[in-house]
């Protein structure tokens, strides 16, 4: 095979992991399982701990001891063994610590698969900014179709489904054995300190008061980012209990309706370019902070009969949700620091969406939906919990538009651009 093909496939097998119980494992939990949304905050929140200290860990380890694609093989292996696990596990405590524990093998992975790919399409003579962007999209496919193969097998609320992300993560893991070498590099460069390693020079950044503004919204927003990711499908598949939507589609294939989010995720960064150059950086976060607002408000008042048409536009909403900010939020992290610290500077963008961000919305909406949400029954207010999220996601976009100050230099932002900086396509369509 062709490296492209070969680096294709690692990125479909590497998402395919994920999107076979990312999106399902509410059902899981609370259709199987029956625990309590306080615990299953806590769940999500583990993407978000694994995220603050993994990838900077393992970056090290690749940079100094070990070719980056044999560790990715090797914790791609242990992930696997991990996921096997999960269906033996019985009280919601002990399920924390083992997903955490997975999280802990496969967060790094993402970082260390871009890594690979930069280094294999380098030495074959490649172009990495015109070819690892069409690379990078046969992830977001692989997660599409991991969706659709557990909605089919009608194993959405099923522990099989752990076993299929397993099966992926053992042949990605043997498969990533025979990728090409990306040996240690530290050695041929300046030595690294842990602290420059670990990024916390980028730390210094906070000093300035609108790049402080700017990190503060990204954690708030960042709260929000994995919401309807946790909550989506077992929203849909609480509609089986009303006679009217039982066999409707919606409810008996909820993850291909939430793989309508992952699509229009494909589609919408096309258009970020045009959106960047239109309006600038500022405008195109806030109009992804009202797309947050759609995204939770059209769940609100959505339903799998006549309202069907609002939880899809809900979905095709997300994708502007999603990748404006994440893609503009880079772009401004890379036009607004010093070449020396750009890197490490992207490092701490991720931590606090992917890290902080993520830890406090998964933990405190887990508390607000059991306090608040959660009738005697064990059923859900849904329609509350999607406007008390949208609520939220409109006083972080007024806030943001009053405090952040920001003026549109299409310049920046074309020279940027053009230069093809990475980074932006690493934060794109991580989910």
């Amino acid at each position: 095979m062709s490296i492209k093909l070969r680096l294709i496939l690692m990125s479909f097998l590497q998402f395919f992991i994920w999107g076979s119980w990312l999106i399902t494992i509410g059902a899981y939990w609370f259709q199987t399982k029956q625990w309590s949304g306080a615990e299953f905050g806590a769940i999500f929140s583990t993407m978000g701990i694994a995220s603050i200290f993994m990838p900077s860990l393992m970056g090290i380890v690749a940079d100094k001891y070990i070719n980056a694609e044999k560790l990715y093989g090797v914790l791609h292996l242990l992930g696997g063994i991990v996921l096997c696990t999960i269906p033996l596990v019985n009280d919601p405590s002990t399920f924390f610590w083992v997903i955490l524990l997975n999280m802990v093998f496969y967060m790094p992975t993402l970082a260390l698969s871009i890594a690979v790919s930069y280094s294999a399409l380098k030495n074959g003579g490649g172009d990495v900014v015109k070819d690892y962007p069409p690379i990078r999209v046969w992830g977001t496919i692989g997660f599409i179709v991991a969706l659709w193969v557990v909605s089919l097998l009608h194993i959405e609320t099923s522990a099989s489904q752990f076993y299929v992300a397993a099966s992926a993560a053992f042949v990605l893991g043997f498969y990533s054995f025979t990728l090409p070498p990306c040996p240690p590099q530290l050695g041929r460069a300046k030595e690294k300190s842990l602290s420059d390693a670990l990024g916390l020079q980028s730390f210094a950044l906070l000093k300035d008061r609108k790049m402080a503004i700017f990190f503060v919204f990204a954690m708030l927003l960042g709260a929000a980012l994995q919401l309807t990711n946790a909550y989506g499908d077992t929203f849909l598949h609480d509609f089986a209990t009303v006679e009217v939507f039982k066999d409707s589609i919606a409810v008996k294939y909820p993850a291909i309706i939430m793989s309508i989010s992952q699509i229009s995720e494909t589609l919408f960064i096309l258009a970020i370019p045009f959106f960047l150059r239109r309006f600038g950086i500022k405008q195109v976060m806030v109009i992804s902070m009202i797309a947050w607002v759609l995204r939770f408000g059209l769940f609100a008042y959505g339903d799998p009969g006549a309202g069907l048409w609002m939880i899809v536009l809900s979905c095709i909403v997300y994708g502007m949700a999603f990748d404006f900010f994440n893609i503009s939020g880079s772009l401004f992290v890379e036009t607004q620091t010093a070449p020396a610290i750009r890197a490490s500077a992207q490092g701490l963008f991720m931590m606090m969406t992917n890290g902080f961000g993520a830890v406090l919305g998964s933990s405190l909406s887990g508390i607000i939906i059991q306090e608040f949400f959660t009738n005697a029954n064990g059923t859900k207010d849904w329609h509350n919990i999607w406007l008390t999220f949208a609520l939220y996601a409109l006083v972080i976009a007024l806030l943001f538009m009053v405090l952040f100050k920001h003026k549109h230099n299409p310049e920046v932002i074309g020279d940027a651009h053009g230069h093809g900086h990475p980074a932006p396509l690493v934060a794109a369509g991580e989910v």
